[in-house]
């Protein structure tokens, strides 16, 4: 497959009648933000790492209850992020909220994320310490909206639930992470 990539309806459409090359491609798309949903959820590397790649399979055996010609990142990001649910509740090991999209270099070498990029060291300390002291749904709509660059449509699917519910999470969200912030 040279020259011009897949794009992603035909990449689904292809994987979802067998096509693993197809799935692979997807896959690879997706890997990075699906490791950083998952870590958003479940505060661990390694649990994230698991709950990426378990996601990643549950998705491949579910293809065929995959709507045809719908978007595949929410749909995707819904099974990573109920199977990182599923391994935080399981009683996963705990460690500090480092996030690993804040981080100046992100696994696997890639370049760090624009909102990396602008923020200075103490500024980055203390908007990870603002989202640490949030609930696990509160860092997941704000890390959904500003590190994983999802629409709000998206974080609906994503979430299961109307866009009006995703504005007010958000906001209330926002406004908890401000009040964690020094004022300056």
């Amino acid at each position: 497959m040279g020259g011009r990539p897949l794009d992603e309806t035909r990449l689904c459409e292809q994987a979802r009648s067998g096509d693993v090359d197809a799935y692979e491609e997807l896959v690879k798309r997706y890997q990075q933000l699906a490791f950083r949903t998952a870590y958003v959820v479940t505060r661990s590397a390694a649990d994230a790492e698991d709950a990426a790649q378990e996601a990643f399979v549950k998705a491949y055996y579910a293809l065929d209850r995959f709507r045809p010609g719908a978007p595949f990142k929410p749909w995707l990001m819904r099974i990573v992020v109920n199977e990182a649910l599923n391994r935080r509740r399981a009683g996963s090991r705990q460690e500090g909220l480092a996030l690993r999209m804040s981080q100046s270099r992100p696994s696997g070498g890639v370049a760090p994320s624009p909102e990396v990029a602008i923020l200075d060291a103490e500024t980055q300390r203390q908007v990870v310490a603002a989202l640490n002291v949030l609930s696990e749904r509160d860092r997941l709509v704000v890390a959904l909206r500003y590190f994983f660059d999802m629409s709000e449509g998206e974080m609906a699917q994503v979430l299961e639930c109307p866009v009006g519910t995703v504005k007010s999470r958000l906001s209330r969200a926002l406004a908890r992470v401000k009040e964690a912030l020094p004022d300056e």
